[in-house]
């Protein structure tokens, strides 16, 4: 049933790479159940509330809440999209939502911002456009979107295991480990892992990734006992040889009742009486616009990285994975978690050899545990799962065989595409360069007939997009 149901078989796959791929793809994203706690939980709105509407943080609820939405969603995928992807709470965007809407109005009101961004781009699925706009993009540069997204995690693999740090100040904005040298303990844990997976790999070990971090976790687990190290920062302090986000140590009680008081906490037009009409547009255009393409570039590569792409750079299911991930967006606004969206660590999962939706069930069946079971999930450090981060970025860059560099509407394009994707710490921005460069290209090139109409909306928009500022500041 299940191999008919999922075409395991038919993709090249077995029930057992499945659900080890799930198991990875869970491992490389739990943290964002102790992560987004910390960025929207923390911060205060206008009326100087915590989300909830409380004097102080609820951090529990928002960790309850961030996997039972990531579980939930993730399963949808699997069963509707019949492809291994996972969804949560989107980075980037939950930080945009904390600092740059939820200060200027209650976080009702940021939340119902969330969820009408969620309604327009399932609207976008359900007339088809969202779809025509990922059919519209030319195939190479789906491929340039693809290797740019693995550089893009392959970097934030490296910065959260604390191999690459940003330096604050100096003519650059990044160095290696503290200063220029590697220190600590968790920095030998991540070599230990990242060259573990490596050995495994190169000997063809089934589940290879799975087993590299469940040994560096208990490496992890063993050395944080043994030299007592604790966090990197405990809230007062920065400690250059602590741990990333979670401590690796095993927890006093492993089960905790969940708390999902925070569920349907948002007011769907009460930002419109805070804000002015123009400023709620540019807000939900931002949103809109970084999830479309978020989106559009995470299903491209994990399509590549799983041989499922078809010669036009088209998935299966296209239309079905587009409208779950789309109903994230507004789900995640009305579960007061910020927007939910497709997350690139999936790659890890399809690098373990997941290839179906039963590898997002199995992902999703175990972000509902998490609702249970957040201590112990709160064992893995980041130092022992960001290596698989850094291989499968490698495996994603393979694809760069298949660009053609002698043709420069081409080539320029998915150059930028490449290299802004990691230097920016945004997706949204590298596929923007991407586009509007080709369109610009082709039609000095006298070529403008080669650029489908859809693509040169968007690279309007996303011109629109790139001068927000100094629109915002015309506009007042």
């Amino acid at each position: 049933m299940l191999d008919s149901y999922f075409k395991i078989s038919e993709r090249g796959s077995t029930v057992g790479r499945e659900v080890r791929g799930g198991f990875v793809t869970f491992f490389t994203m739990a943290y964002i159940v102790a992560l987004n706690p910390l960025i929207i939980g923390l911060s205060k709105d206008a009326d100087g509330k915590f989300l909830g509407g409380g004097d102080a943080p609820n951090l529990a609820a928002i960790a309850a809440t961030t996997a039972l939405a990531a579980g939930v969603l993730t399963i949808l995928m699997g069963l509707i999209g019949n492809f291994p992807l996972a969804l949560a709470t989107g980075l980037g965007l939950n930080t945009f939502v904390a600092v740059g809407i939820a200060s200027k109005m209650s976080w009702a009101d940021a939340m119902g911002l969330v969820v009408l961004e969620g309604i327009i781009i399932t609207v976008l699925v359900l007339t088809g456009f969202r779809t025509a706009v990922f059919r519209a993009v030319p195939a190479q540069l789906k491929i340039a979107i693809s290797v740019g997204i693995g550089l893009f995690i392959a970097l934030i693999g490296l910065v959260d295991a604390g191999f690459v740090r940003r330096t604050g100040s100096g003519p650059v904005p990044v160095t290696l480990g503290d200063g220029g040298t590697l220190v600590g303990w968790p920095i030998v844990v991540f070599a230990f892992g990242l060259f573990l997976m490596i050995g495994l790999m190169v000997k063809k070990v089934k589940g290879a990734i799975l087993i590299a971090i469940i040994v560096a976790t208990g490496v992890a687990i063993a050395i944080e006992s043994a030299f007592k190290i604790g966090p990197n920062f405990d809230g007062k302090t920065f400690n250059p040889k602590g741990w990333g986000l979670n401590v690796p140590k095993l927890p006093s009680d492993i089960v905790a009742t969940p708390d999902f008081g925070i569920l349907g906490h948002f007011s769907l037009f009460g930002s419109f009486s805070r804000v002015s009409l123009v400023a709620g547009i540019l807000f939900v255009f931002t949103l809109l616009l970084s999830d479309f393409f978020d989106t559009v570039g995470t299903v491209t590569a994990i399509g590549h990285e799983s041989g499922l792409i078809d010669s036009k750079g088209d998935v299966p299911n296209n239309d079905k994975i587009l409208f779950v991930d789309s109903v994230a967006a507004m789900a995640g606004g009305a579960a007061s978690i910020s927007s939910n969206t497709s997350y690139i660590e999936s790659a890890a999962g399809v690098g373990e050899g997941a290839r179906t939706g039963l590898a997002s069930v199995v992902t999703g069946v175990l972000f509902l545990f998490t609702t249970f079971l957040a201590p112990l999930v709160a064992v893995i450090p980041y130092e022992a799962a960001t290596p698989a981060l850094v291989v499968v970025g490698f495996l994603m860059m393979t694809q760069i065989k298949g660009l053609d560099w002698a043709d420069y509407g081409i080539a320029i394009p998915a150059f930028l595409t490449i290299i802004l994707m990691p230097f920016t710490y945004n997706i949204s921005v590298g596929i923007g360069a991407g586009f509007v460069s080709h369109v610009v290209i082709r039609i000095i090139q006298g070529r403008r007939s080669e650029v489908h109409p859809l693509l040169l909306l968007v690279s309007g928009l996303f011109m629109v997009y790139f001068l927000s500022s100094p629109i915002n500041a015309w506009i007042g």
